[in-house]
């Protein structure tokens, strides 16, 4: 407020100033044209008269006064004697030379001569002599003055008008910002929830309000996610510990050692798993964070898939087929092979005897289906599914049903390779999730396809999701 008053005051003076210039340069010109004028018409008349008798030349007025002075400075001739002494001391002009007094600039504002004075040189049967017009300057000084006086004590009254117009003004728009600030500063984390009230002013107070709202609904929304993650985190970890706890009491308290040979297989297990969700909240964590670190290049799709599939073969208990594609993409192949593990490993849990995977190309785009028999999963729930910490079968132990952050996880780094994943269900009717990834445009392969025999294996079904 006071900084727009200084600023308004100073512009203020600036522009009388400027004022006050331009008003004496004009009074002061046109009294010069004036003089200039009443010169040139006594010199005319001088030359053609021609004679001795150059007083009954000169005409004067009420606001002009003529004078010829001879070289030496004497008045021959004056239109006004009570002005004795003469107005031009400079004598020394020859015929047809001429002198106009200058204005004194922007510094002179207050500095007026008695009189403005436009003089020439002519010559008269007596000699050279000089024809002097001088215009009083009252007029002038008098208007520069009173615009002066008047500038000197209106600027303050104009500045408190001004001022208290601005604060009032002022005062009353950001009275709503005033509230805006006293109802954000009064929110805590606590109270998240909580939001401002939007004026419906229809300008920028109002989209100033609607964004602070916007802004709270993403705190709220970004504390409630922090909160639900730390609190599935902590869920996820205590049952394994609680496993690791009792099972090391336990053996511990065998004296025969006995027990550290049957319960060594479970305790690996836990451990693994637990390893398997730490890695999964790391991989979360730095995607919150700042996002996941890629190391692009050149990745045929057709071999992250097969090495994964040959892995999954060592230890599932059901009938693998697959019809693989060529398919070559840009990416990170660590982080691809990661996707591609956590849906083999998702059908692997769910799966009844067979799980299904199809890799193709078309329009430039790779298509990857992986297929289990079984249960499908219910069209409410087919984008819940890629939450963190979701499981649809609520009669999954954890230690069969995943962490339940493999498809969060997964959606993610696809995201970061421009493609998509999605739940859904093949013709035949089977539970089936399907990713899409840009091609690489110099891809010319032929279609070919493989269909490796069935192979049934027993093994382990421990998975990341």
């Amino acid at each position: 407020m006071i900084a727009a008053v200084s600023t308004m005051a100073v512009v203020l003076a600036l522009a009388g100033l400027v004022l006050l210039s331009v008003l004496r340069s004009s009074l002061l010109d046109n009294a010069r044209e004036l003089a200039q004028q009443h010169r040139d018409t006594v010199v005319e008349q001088i030359r053609e008269n021609d004679s001795s008798d150059v007083a009954g030349d000169i005409q004067g007025s009420g606001t002009q006064i003529t004078q010829i002075l001879r070289k030496d400075g004497t008045v021959i001739a004056s239109s006004d004697d009570s002005v004795e002494e003469a107005l031009y001391d400079g004598t020394s002009l020859a015929p047809g030379e001429t002198y106009v007094s200058e204005n004194p600039g922007v510094l002179g504002i207050l500095d007026f001569d008695d009189y403005l004075v436009a003089a020439q040189g002519v010559r008269i049967p007596a000699g050279d002599a000089v024809v002097v017009v001088a215009v009083p300057t009252t007029i002038e000084r008098d208007a520069v003055s009173t615009v002066g006086w008047f500038l000197i004590g209106g600027v303050p009254v104009l500045l408190a008008l001004a001022g208290t117009l601005i604060w009032f003004l002022v005062g009353r728009a950001l009275r709503p910002v005033e509230r805006i600030r006293t109802t954000v500063a009064g929110i805590s984390h606590h109270h998240l929830d909580e939001r401002v009230e939007v004026p419906h002013t229809r300008d920028e107070i109002e989209r100033l309000a609607a964004t602070m709202n916007e802004m709270l609904a993403r705190l709220e929304s970004a504390d409630e996610t922090q909160r639900r993650f730390v609190t599935d985190a902590s869920h996820e970890l205590r049952s394994p510990l609680a496993t690791l706890t009792t099972g090391l009491e336990i053996a511990v308290a065998d004296p025969t050692g006995a027990t550290w040979a049957e319960t060594a297989g479970m305790l690996q297990t836990q451990t693994q798993r637990m390893s398997y969700l730490v890695e999964d909240l790391l991989t979360l964590a730095k995607i919150d964070d700042a996002g996941l670190r890629f190391v692009m290049g050149d990745v045929d799709l057709d071999d992250v898939l097969q090495d994964e599939i040959n892995r999954l073969r060592t230890v599932s208990r059901h009938t693998i087929t697959a019809r693989i594609t060529p398919a070559r993409i840009t990416g990170d192949p660590n982080r691809l092979a990661q996707v591609v593990r956590n849906l083999l490993n998702n059908a692997e849990r769910h799966a009844a005897t067979t799980i299904g995977i199809t890799l193709t190309t078309a329009a430039g785009t790779a298509h990857l289906s992986v297929d289990n028999d079984g249960d499908t999963i219910p069209q409410a729930e087919r984008e819940r599914v890629f939450d963190r910490f979701v499981r649809l079968d609520a009669s999954r132990t954890r230690e069969s049903g995943g962490s339940g952050l493999g498809l969060a996880i997964s959606r993610e780094i696809l995201r970061s390779h421009s493609g998509t994943i999605a739940a859904g269900e093949s013709p035949e009717g089977l539970t089936r999730f399907h990713i899409t990834l840009r091609l690489q445009e110099t891809v010319t392969a032929p279609h070919a396809s493989l269909t490796p025999a069935s192979h049934t294996a027993r093994g382990s079904n421990d998975g990341q999701l």
